[in-house]
């Protein structure tokens, strides 16, 4: 049984999207920051099985939610 908690690039990879360190920026620069009344899940640039993964992991609180609140925090930060 696997018990280590799933990594940054990790959650990156399992989303289907650029897993390595330039491609998680650009996918930050790209899609944030969302405005402040826009959940993570209701981001308008996920797949319907984008959503569904975060939306079940985030309601099952399941190992995953660390790195999902990470992603939250980065989408949201306001650009510099």
């Amino acid at each position: 049984m696997d018990t280590s908690t799933p990594t940054y690039p990790e959650l990156f990879m399992q989303l289907g999207v650029g897993d390595d360190p330039v491609e998680i920026d650009k996918f930050i620069t790209t899609h944030g920051p969302l405005d402040d009344d826009v959940k993570l899940v209701d981001a308008p640039f996920w797949n319907e099985g984008q959503r569904a993964f975060l939306k079940e992991n985030y309601i099952a609180d399941s190992d995953w939610i660390m790195v999902i609140d990470q992603l939250n925090e980065a989408l949201h930060e306001p650009k510099k």
